[in-house]
């Protein structure tokens, strides 16, 4: 199926492959994931984010090196509980044939200030190998609390800052401008949370942006396609 991807006929960029399609809520089933799958190839998203349990499905729609890649949630949404659990997801995760991970890291060891934790925590699942994004809550977090995260997320050798889970504030662009400030350039920025239009997405975009994770992917190409008339 070829991708519909709603070029803009202005200098914006293509916002397609730059959405990951989600679809975390854990009350849907077995055929929302394999639609979630199909929209994506169908639009040519960058990527379906799933739970760890749909993963195997997921993979049974989506081909190995195909241009839609697959990412698992890690320990999400919360990140609470012991290091070996998350190691273990995300070794199910990766058997089953995830591409990415998206990892929810130790806040209350960051609450403690407690940064070697977290670092062990997040360590022990980039060192599976697979790209990992670290959701750091920046909409919630204090500054010196969000700095010790990037830091720490860094180090651990996250390739991207993903700015929260989807259940907490609705993203600005203005956390995706502090996350580079903060990142400066040793990792990118997966936005999330809230992006329902046309003008926040470009805005995200526009900040910094890489990603943006959403499960409204469809209605934004859809709003590509049949813009409001003027």
């Amino acid at each position: 199926m070829s991708p519909d991807r709603g070029r803009r006929s202005d200098d914006r960029p293509d916002l397609a492959p730059r959405i990951e399609h989600a679809l975390l809520d854990p009350h849907r089933g077995r055929e929302a994931v394999l639609a979630c799958c199909e929209e994506a190839r169908h639009f040519g998203f960058a990527a379906v984010c799933l739970a760890s349990r749909w993963v195997a499905i997921a993979r049974e729609r989506l081909p190995l090196e195909g241009p839609v890649r697959l990412v698992s949630v890690v320990g999400f949404p919360f990140g609470a509980v012991p290091t070996a659990i998350k190691r273990a997801e995300a070794e199910a995760a990766a058997a089953a044939g995830a591409d990415e991970l998206d990892v929810v890291p130790d806040f209350g060891a960051l609450a403690d200030g407690d940064g070697n934790a977290v670092l062990d925590d997040l360590a022990a699942i980039t060192d599976l190998g697979l790209p990992v994004k670290v959701i750091v809550e920046s909409g919630r977090l204090e500054p010196s609390a969000l700095s010790l995260l990037v830091e720490v997320s860094v180090d651990a050798g996250a390739r991207f800052l993903k700015t929260g889970s989807g259940f907490g504030p609705k993203v600005t662009p203005a956390e995706v401008t502090r996350l580079r400030e903060l990142a400066r350039g040793r990792a990118a920025i997966k936005a999330a949370g809230g992006i329902a239009d046309l003008e926040q997405a470009y805005a995200l975009l526009e900040a910094g942006a890489g990603r943006l994770g959403t499960s409204r992917g469809v209605a934004l190409m859809e709003a590509l396609r049949h813009p409001p008339s003027p």
